[in-house]
C-alpha cells in the first residue's frame, strides 16, 4: 500500500495535535509538516508536494482560502477543510474540497473524511469539465446541505430530482429530502447537464431515474421516475426532453 503525504494546518495547538493523533492511527499516512498559520501551510505545501492538506479556514497571515488561490492547480494536494465555522462549507465545496470537518468531530466521522481521501486519490483522475450544453465548466459530485447545524454532503448521483421551494430548492433522494438555499437557476447550473433536465420551472429531473414518459394535455408530458413519482414537462420544456430522447415526443 502506497503511502499518502499529509500536510496538517491549524492555528490551534490541540487542534494540530488531535489531527497528527489520528493521523498516526492511519496505516498509510505520512505526515510531513505541521503548521500554525497560512504562510507556513503554503511554503510546506511548495516544499513537499504533499497529497493531501488538512486545512483550517482561519488561520494568521494567510486564511485557507487564500492560501489554495496561492496553489498552481496541478501542485494542489488533495483538501480537507478543518474548521468550527459551518459557514464557510459552500465556498470549500467550490473550491473542489474533498470534505469539510466541522469542529468538534470524532474519531469516525475523521476516518470517513480519510477513507474518501484515500479513495480519490487511489482512483483515476477526476473528470472536471462536462460538456453537455456545449458550456464547459465543474460541475461537482456532492451538495452541501446544512441541517440542524450540521454541515452534510449529498452526491448528486443520489438526487432523484429537484423541487423549486421558495428561496430554496428541495433535493430529493430516495425516502430523504434535503433543503438547499439556492435557486432553480443556480443549481441548474452547478448539475451536471448530462446528467439532470430542467423539465419545468419548479423540477429538475436526473435522466438516470425517468422510466418512462406519457403524453398529457396541450402538448404537455409526465414523466415518471422509477419509484412512480409523476412530473409534469411544461410546454417550455419540451424540447429538452426531445432532444434527450434524440426523436419527437
Amino acid at each position: 500500500m502506497s503511502r499518502l503525504t499529509v500536510v496538517v494546518a491549524d492555528d490551534e495547538p490541540l487542534g494540530r495535535q488531535r489531527l497528527v493523533r489520528l493521523l498516526e492511527r492511519e496505516s498509510d499516512a505520512q505526515v510531513v509538516a505541521v503548521c500554525a498559520d497560512g504562510a507556513t501551510a503554503l511554503a510546506a505545501v511548495r516544499r513537499h508536494n504533499p497529497d493531501l492538506l488538512f486545512l483550517d479556514v482561519q488561520m494568521p497571515s494567510l486564511d485557507g482560502f487564500s492560501l489554495l488561490r496561492q496553489t498552481d492547480g496541478k501542485g494542489r494536494p488533495a483538501v480537507v477543510f478543518v474548521t468550527a465555522h459551518d459557514q464557510y462549507a459552500l465556498q470549500a465545496f467550490e473550491a473542489n474540497a474533498l470534505d469539510y470537518l466541522l469542529k468538534p468531530f470524532d474519531e469516525e466521522r475523521f476516518h470517513k473524511a480519510y477513507e474518501r481521501a484515500r479513495e480519490r486519490l487511489s482512483g483515476p483522475p477526476a473528470r472536471d469539465t462536462a460538456a453537455g450544453n456545449g458550456d464547459e465548466g465543474a460541475h461537482p459530485d456532492r451538495l452541501a446541505v446544512k441541517r440542524d447545524g450540521t454541515v452534510y454532503f449529498v452526491k448528486t448521483a443520489d438526487v432523484d430530482w429537484v423541487e423549486a421551494a421558495s428561496n430554496y430548492v428541495r433535493l430529493h433522494t430516495g425516502r430523504e429530502t434535503h433543503l438547499l438555499r439556492e435557486s432553480m437557476t443556480g443549481i441548474g447550473a452547478r448539475l451536471d447537464p448530462r446528467r439532470f433536465l430542467r423539465i419545468h420551472r419548479t423540477a429538475i429531473v436526473n435522466v438516470d431515474r425517468i422510466r418512462e414518459l406519457q403524453p398529457w394535455f396541450s402538448g404537455e408530458y409526465i414523466v415518471i421516475l422509477q419509484d412512480g413519482t409523476k412530473l409534469k414537462v411544461s410546454r417550455g420544456y419540451r424540447e429538452v426532453i426531445t432532444r434527450w430522447l434524440g426523436k419527437a415526443c
